[in-house]
């Protein structure tokens, strides 16, 4: 009789855990890696707004809480909200549904500090 070469039972099972072990221990990386991609994409959406606003500004002497009137579009699922844009500054929030509760913000010139911001000017986050 002749004995065919295959993987016993107890072999398999010990792969399938091996593998369930690797996924374990990967998955929580692979968030954590989303969540900084998501972090970066509020900084930078508010880095293009600024840079859009301040260029609206130059061509209308005003600043605008319109994104359409600019032409900007944020990254996908960043929602943007502009409180304030008069001739004298203006102000705002950026939140991601998958980075929550992280919300970053920034005013710029006379317009009123909106939380978590309190240095004109500057991006910050919580």
């Amino acid at each position: 009789m002749r004995r065919r070469a295959a993987f016993t039972l107890v072999e398999l099972l010990v792969v399938v855990v091996i593998i369930g072990i690797l996924a374990a221990l990967a998955i929580p990386k692979f968030q954590n890696t989303k969540g900084k991609a998501n972090a970066a994409a509020l900084r930078t959406d508010l880095r293009n707004l600024a840079t859009a606003e301040e260029s609206y500004f130059y061509s209308n002497n005003h600043y605008t809480a319109a994104l359409d009137s600019m032409n900007f579009r944020g990254s996908p699922g960043v929602v943007i909200t502009i409180p304030e844009a008069s001739p004298q500054g203006w102000s705002a929030t950026v939140t991601h549904p998958q980075a929550w509760p992280l919300r970053c913000s920034l005013f710029i010139a006379g317009a009123a500090p909106i939380a978590p911001a309190t240095s004109e000017g500057l991006i910050t986050c919580k």
